[in-house]
């Protein structure tokens, strides 16, 4: 099974997704793109979001494989997280009856709860990358000898250790305070967005960090640090941006929304 929201044209901007379902006897026929769906070369079932024709509103809808007018393809030349089969899917005409149309989404806000929830997996995924490379790193300066001595003998390598520690210890606590609150039921978006971006941060932060401690053996896969630090890159970006999460944010916090560029007085230069 996978889900596909993000299009071509609207990654950040998912709200606005132009994939269109049209009412038929019986069912809907939906045309339209999905980009980035992880895994849908093999998968049997695809929860796919599309914008009602009708009410203008976005739901969902279960696509199976094989169905007339469905094609999917790899995503092809990936540097980072090679083992997520991502594709482009291409709907064309697909008929859809109407017992595959999910019934608890009826507009974008359904989703914003799953999109949450996915924040929260992410930021672990994030603090299990950065725990790996911290573990790889402390192995590696204590075998690795420069100037006759153990590089886990330098003042500057024991820093970065350090560094990479701290930050694991923090981004493992509030994985734990989030998850948490989720579990209570309390959880909000703002609350989910705020975790994904700071933890994802610290991570990024982290692996680089270890990238550095392993000199040119940080760029082989020889080490894994090198794969831990491209993986870490998409990582920080999917499932929101750290600049979409963080307005996700200050708009809870603040009240107000800062999606949109303010224009009324821009210059007509």
């Amino acid at each position: 099974m996978t889900f596909a929201l993000t299009e071509p044209n609207y990654g950040s901007d998912a709200s606005s997704l132009q994939t269109r379902a049209a009412k038929v006897e019986g069912g809907w026929i939906i045309n339209g793109q999905k980009r980035w769906t992880a895994n849908c070369t093999f998968a049997d079932v695809f929860l796919l979001s599309a914008r009602n024709s009708e009410t203008n509103q976005v739901n969902g809808f279960i696509v199976k494989k094989g169905a007339n007018g469905l094609r999917v393809t790899k995503i092809e030349n990936k540097m980072a997280l090679r083992i997520v089969q991502n594709g482009d899917i291409t709907l064309t005409n697909v008929f859809v009856p109407d017992e595959d149309k999910l019934p608890g989404v009826n507009s974008f806000q359904d989703l914003v709860e799953p999109l949450s929830f996915a924040r929260i997996m992410v930021a672990w995924v994030s603090i299990g990358v950065a725990m790996g490379v911290y573990d790889l790193c402390i192995r590696y300066v204590k075998e690795r000898k420069q100037f006759k001595a153990p590089l886990a003998a330098y003042q500057l390598t024991q820093e970065k250790l350090v560094r990479m520690l701290g930050n694991i210890q923090a981004m493992f606590l509030v994985g734990w305070r989030l998850s948490k609150i989720h579990d209570s039921g309390k959880m909000t978006s703002g609350q989910a967005s705020m975790g994904k971006a700071w933890i994802t941060l610290r991570a990024r932060e982290t692996v680089s960090l270890g990238r550095e401690l392993l000199g040119g053996n940080g760029i082989v896969t020889d080490f894994l640090v090198g794969k831990a630090f491209c993986d870490m890159e998409p990582i920080y970006s999917y499932e929101g941006t750290y600049e979409v999460n963080c307005l996700i944010t200050r708009r809870e916090i603040t009240g107000i929304s800062s999606f949109k560029p303010y224009l009324a007085n821009a210059s007509r230069l």
